[in-house]
């Protein structure tokens, strides 16, 4: 994992920054500049509209009694899309903008329910039902008329 870590934070800053230089070379520096300023102001416009039709359809889950396990999973995607469109990029833009796409994140969310299933545990609470050898007394109380 730290070998992970270490080759992301320092194999994709090397390789974003040599695709920024080529395409400074071929277009010019002002425009890969303005090209990265246009693709963080779409890209927050893009990620604000989808977080806060994401907050909607929670709001809506929670409203008719339903787990928003989807919705916070895309919303979570957002976020992690607004965080690489923030990062100055090609490759990590390409990333952030595919997020935002609601068919891209399905795709991600599908892939992140598979792998992360077995290590998750739901549990539903009906009630407490314990064992009947349980050593359990249920008492209603009642106020006492001093």
């Amino acid at each position: 994992m730290l070998l992970r870590l270490f080759l992301l934070f320092t194999l994709v800053p090397v390789v974003e920054l040599a695709l920024l230089i080529k395409i400074g070379q071929h277009i010019g520096a002002l425009q890969t500049i303005a090209l990265l300023l246009l693709s963080g102001a779409i890209g927050a416009g893009l990620a604000k509209h989808e977080g806060l039709r994401t907050w909607r359809m929670i709001q809506d889950d929670l409203a008719h009694g339903r787990i928003p396990t989807d919705r916070l999973i895309d919303g979570l995607l957002i976020l992690l899309a607004g965080a690489l469109l923030i990062t100055p990029g090609v490759i990590t833009d390409g990333i952030g903008f595919a997020l935002l796409l609601p068919p891209a994140r399905r795709l991600v969310r599908a892939y992140l329910k598979k792998r992360f299933q077995s290590r998750i545990v739901i549990t539903r609470l009906d009630g407490f039902r314990g064992r009947p050898d349980d050593d359990l007394i249920d008492v209603e109380a009642r106020p006492q008329d001093d």
